[in-house]
Formats: structure tokens, C-alpha cells, sequence
């Protein structure tokens, strides 16, 4: 259960929604009572993982894919002979 809250606290966090609300959900929703300090205890689990992505070693190529987009109304015409 407490593993479940946890994942759920971690991917609140992940979406912005702050310590506050994330305590006042996890209340409404499952009763449990949880204060903004120990959310922010729970989220600091993401730290290393954030601290690794920064980190991580980049490709020395990069792609890109440049597309435009021109629209010419075109009519059909039929030419009798």
C-alpha cells in the first residue's frame, strides 16, 4: 500500500503539482495522513535519477527533421476537345 502512495506521490511531483496538494490528495483519496515535509522526503527519491539524466553523455550527432508545410489550392479542369 505504502508503496503504491509513494510511486503515486512520485509521479504527482513529476507533474508539477506541489507537496501541499499532493498531501491534501493523498488525504481525500486514502485517508492517510501525510504532511508536505514527509511528501518532500518521499520526492527526493527522484534526485539522483534527475542528477543522473542531467549527466548522462550526449550523442555527438544530432538529427533533425525540418518539415514546411505550403498549401496550393489547385482546381481540375477538364478541357473538351
Amino acid at each position: 500500500h505504502s508503496d503504491i502512495l509513494e510511486s503515486m506521490i512520485i509521479k504527482l511531483y513529476s507533474k508539477s503539482v506541489t507537496t501541499r496538494e499532493i498531501a491534501d490528495l493523498i488525504e481525500k483519496m486514502y485517508g492517510s495522513h501525510y504532511s508536505p515535509a514527509q511528501v518532500s522526503n518521499i520526492t527526493k527519491q527522484m534526485i539522483p535519477k534527475v542528477e543522473a539524466y542531467h549527466k548522462r553523455k550526449l550523442s555527438d550527432k544530432f538529427f533533425c527533421v525540418y518539415l514546411d508545410a505550403t498549401y496550393l489550392p489547385l482546381r481540375r479542369e477538364t478541357f473538351e476537345r
